[in-house]
């Protein structure tokens, strides 16, 4: 194998590793709650599918594309949430992908009239691969990108991928205008290398929470407004990062505004974490939630990157009866 062949595999594997080190993330991540936390899993007397799309860094070649399809249900008789949720994620010029398969279970706890609890966990299988063939390697450069590379020695990383369980789990503390979780994902630290090495997704943990406020309270006439303020911060590895933001619900419309960084904070890198403001709007119709957000990049990125795009839907259907139950216990967390 030539010395650039040597490099450009080094580079790809480094790609590959660095792609890792992160789990996929979403702006709307409350249009995508198990996947924020399984605890939200029956999260509301409704049956609920959501489905989330993002397109992140769309100018730069090789970004990364995720999609979501989660569905949860509330069992009153046990007292619990179960969710089902299928997660890929796609970067590279699709060279990297991995998906995951996943349960959720929760358990609801009523502590007194204003507050509830809910403990969960979450199981899921994943697998990850690379496709070499996606790759250009040293001697493709050498030959103006002409054809699959040459070199025999390639062969051997053909068709390597990884399959592994994981594990997760979370909790959710709420009352009628608050609302705090916490999250940890990949429990077990899954090994994920491709060449039959070690390499462990680092755990990622989350913690968010916020509060809902009706602004227009004594007029019960007119449609509802209220204020959500709400924040998220999420550690993986030497990563981390706040969310905060707000939004603004005027039935059946809804507008947001987030700011995604650390300001006055260092990495490990010794850069100040900046990343973007991202600008969401979302309309309910007849209990259907279609969400759309634009991360604008305020990185040292922002003028390549293309910003990030994402589209959310979420669907909640249920019966009379089950609808009544709906309004007594409804979590205050925004919808998007």
């Amino acid at each position: 194998m030539s010395i650039k062949a040597h490099i450009a595999l080094l580079l790809g594997l480094l790609l590959a590793g660095l792609t890792s080190a992160q789990d996929a993330h979403f702006t709307q991540f409350y249009a995508a709650p198990t996947y924020l936390n399984p605890a939200f899993a029956g999260s509301t007397a409704q049956s609920r599918v959501a489905m989330n799309y993002r397109h992140q860094w769309p100018s730069i070649p090789g970004a990364f594309v995720t999609h979501n399809v989660a569905f949860d249900q509330f069992f009153s008789g046990i007292n619990s949430g179960i969710g089902v949720m299928v997660t890929h994620d796609r970067a590279g010029s699709g060279a990297m992908t991995h998906t995951n398969i996943g349960l959720q279970y929760a358990y609801e706890v009523q502590l007194n009239r204003k507050w509830s609890f809910r403990p969960a966990i979450h199981a899921s299988v994943s697998q990850r691969s690379l496709d070499f063939n996606r790759l250009t390697f040293g001697d493709q450069l050498l030959r103006n990108n002409a054809g699959s590379t040459i070199d025999p020695d390639i062969i051997q990383f053909s068709g390597q991928n990884a399959f592994y369980p994981d594990f997760g789990s979370g909790m959710l503390l709420y009352s009628e205008k608050l609302w705090f979780g916490v999250s940890a994902h990949h429990l077990n630290r899954p090994n994920e290398s491709l060449l039959q090495q070690e390499s462990r997704v680092p755990i990622r943990y989350s913690v968010h929470g916020g509060w809902r406020m009706r602004v227009n309270e004594r007029n019960y006439n007119s449609p509802k407004q209220h204020i959500v303020t709400a924040f998220h911060y999420r550690s993986q590895g030497d990563y981390d990062q706040l969310d905060v933001g707000v939004y603004y619900e005027y039935e059946p419309i809804t507008f947001g505004v987030w700011y995604r960084g650390l300001p006055g904070v260092k990495q490990t890198t010794n850069y100040v974490n900046h990343d973007a403001l991202a600008l969401m709007l979302g309309v309910e119709v007849k209990n259907i939630y279609i969400g759309y957000s634009y991360d604008i990049t305020i990185s040292n990125l922002a003028v390549n990157t293309g910003g990030s795009h994402e589209v959310s839907l979420v669907s909640q259907f249920a019966s009379r009866r089950k609808k009544k139950k709906t309004r007594q216990r409804l979590i205050p967390c925004a919808k998007f």
